[in-house]
C-alpha cells in the first residue's frame, strides 16, 4: 500500500517557525545592508554635485571597477542573471562576494558619474546574503530556491520603500505568464521585514505624488493610457536591445575587460559636454541645479519631450560598458519623462501620465506587469489604478520576448501560435533572432 499522505498541522506550524528563524534575520540583514548602501549613495551623489570635477576620474574609476571583476568577480559577472539562473537550476549557490563587489562598484560609478541605478544592486545583495543563509542553513534545492527568490523580495522592497512589489516581483521576474506561488508567503515576510529594517536605519524614499484628481474609467481615458502603454513597451524594449546589443559589441570589439569601462567613462564625458549638460548623469532623481531634469520634476511640469531618449542613450553607454548599478531607476526616469512627452501630445495630465510611464516603461523592460501595477499603487495610491494597470499590462504585452533580464524564461508566450521551445529563456530568443 502507498504510503499515507502527511498533512498534519503541527507539520505546517514547524515549517513555519523554521522559515521565520531564517528568513527574519536575512531579510534584517538585506534591509541593513540596503539602509548602508543607499546611505552610501546619497553620500556618492552629493559629493559629485559639490565636486563637477569628479567627473573626469569617470574613466580611472570604470577601469578600477573593470579590473575588481577581472580579478576577483569574474564568477559573478552574471550578476541578476546569475541569482535567476541559480533559481531555476540550484547549483554552487550565489558566492557571497557579489555583495561587496556590487557595493563598491555602484556607489563608485555614481560617485563619479555613470547613470546607472540601485535596483540591480539591491536584487544581488539579497541574492548574495540569502545563498549564504542557505549553506548555514543547509537548506535542500527547494529550499535554496526559495530563499533565494525571498532574498530578491527583501532587496527590492527595501531599496524602492515597496514591500509588496518586491515580494511580488521576486516571484514574477523569473518566467514570462507564471507566478511562483511555492514562494508566497517567504517572499511576502522578507519584503516587508527588509524594507522594515532599511527604514529602522533612518532611510527616506523619495515620494512621487499624482495631484490630479481620480478620472474614473472614462474609455477616452483608457484607450489613451493603452496607446501610451504601446509607447512604454516599446520603450523598454528599445532600452533592452539597445544595452545588450552595445554590450555584445564592445565585449567583442574589447576583449580585455577593464578596458571596456575605461572607454565607457570617456564616451560618458564626451555626450556631456556635446550636450552641454550633467543633467543625464547620475539616478536623476534630484539636483540643485533647476535647469536640470530629474524624475520629480517630470511629474509637475512642463512637458518635456527629449529627456527620456538622452536618459537612455546615457545609461546604455554607462551599463553596456561595464559600469555597475541596475536598469530600474534610469526606467522610472525614462518612463516619467516619455509619459510628460506623451502627456502633451495626448492633452491629458502631466503627472498621471508621468507616473504611469514611471511603472509601465519598467514592466515592459523587465516583463512583470503585476509587480508594477502594484508599484503603482503603492507609490500612488488607488486613485488611478486602473489607468496604471491597462498601461503595464499593455506595455508587457508590446515588449515581446526580450527584456533586461536574458535569463527569464518563457512559460506563457505573449503570443499564441509562437514556435519557441518549453523553458526558453530570453537569452535563447535573442540568440535565434
Amino acid at each position: 500500500m502507498p504510503d499515507p499522505v502527511q498533512d498534519h498541522p503541527l507539520q505546517h506550524a514547524a515549517a513555519v517557525l523554521r522559515w521565520g528563524l531564517i528568513l527574519v534575520p536575512m531579510a534584517s540583514a538585506v534591509g541593513t545592508l540596503c539602509a548602508a548602501f543607499l546611505w552610501s549613495l546619497d553620500v556618492a551623489t552629493r559629493a559629485r554635485f559639490d565636486h563637477p570635477w569628479l567627473l573626469f576620474l569617470l574613466p580611472i574609476a570604470g577601469a578600477a571597477i573593470g579590473l575588481l571583476y577581472h580579478w576577483t568577480g569574474k564568477s559573478v559577472e552574471g550578476g541578476n542573471n546569475l541569482i535567476v539562473d541559480q533559481i531555476h537550476q540550484p547549483g554552487g549557490g550565489v558566492p557571497l562576494r557579489m555583495a561587496p563587489l556590487i557595493f563598491i562598484g555602484t556607489v563608485v560609478t555614481h560617485l563619479c558619474g555613470g547613470s546607472a541605478g540601485r535596483e540591480g544592486t539591491a536584487v544581488q545583495l539579497g541574492g548574495s546574503l540569502a545563498s549564504g543563509f542557505a549553506r548555514l542553513a543547509r537548506l535542500d534545492e527547494a529550499g535554496l530556491r526559495v530563499i533565494l527568490m525571498a532574498g530578491i523580495a527583501a532587496g527590492f522592497g527595501a531599496v524602492f520603500g515597496t514591500p509588496l512589489t518586491g515580494a511580488v516581483f521576486a516571484l514574477e521576474v523569473l518566467a514570462l505568464g507564471r507566478i511562483e506561488y511555492a514562494a508566497l508567503i517567504p517572499c511576502l515576510a522578507a519584503g516587508i521585514v527588509g524594507d522594515w529594517a532599511c527604514q529602522a536605519w533612518g532611510i527616506h524614499h523619495t515620494a512621487y505624488r499624482i495631484a490630479t484628481p481620480a478620472l474614473g474609467i472614462a474609455p477616452p481615458m483608457l484607450l489613451k493610457a493603452a496607446l501610451a502603454g504601446v509607447a512604454f513597451g516599446l520603450a523598454g524594449r528599445i532600452f533592452a536591445e539597445a544595452n545588450h546589443t552595445l554590450g555584445g559589441w564592445i565585449k567583442r570589439v574589447v576583449p580585455y575587460g577593464p578596458a571596456r569601462p575605461l572607454l565607457g567613462g570617456l564616451a560618458v564625458i564626451a555626450l556631456t559636454y556635446a550636450l552641454g549638460t550633467r543633467g543625464y548623469l547620475g539616478l536623476g532623481v534630484w539636483s540643485p541645479n533647476p535647469a536640470d531634469p530629474t524624475i520629480a520634476g517630470f511629474f509637475t511640469g512642463p512637458v518635456d519631450h527629449w529627456s527620456w531618449a538622452l536618459k537612455m542613450l546615457f545609461t546604455v553607454v554607462t551599463l553596456s560598458s561595464g559600469f555597475k548599478g541596475g536598469e530600474v531607476t534610469p526606467l522610472f526616469f525614462i518612463g516619467a519623462a516619455l509619459g510628460s512627452a506623451l502627456a502633451g501630445v495626448m492633452g491629458v495630465p502631466v503627472d498621471l501620465f508621468a507616473g504611469l510611464g514611471f511603472v509601465a516603461v519598467f514592466a515592459g523592460a523587465a516583463n512583470t506587469p503585476f509587480a508594477c501595477t502594484i508599484m503603482g499603487l503603492e507609490l500612488f495610491g488607488a486613485a488611478h489604478i486602473v489607468p496604471i494597470a491597462v498601461a503595464c499590462f499593455v506595455a508587457y504585452a508590446c515588449s515581446g520576448h526580450g527584456g533586461i533580464y536574458l535569463s527569464q524564461r518563457i512559460a506563457v508566450p505573449k503570443l499564441s501560435g509562437s514556435r519557441l521551445p518549453p523553458e526558453a529563456t530570453l537569452r535563447d530568443v535573442r540568440a535565434g533572432r
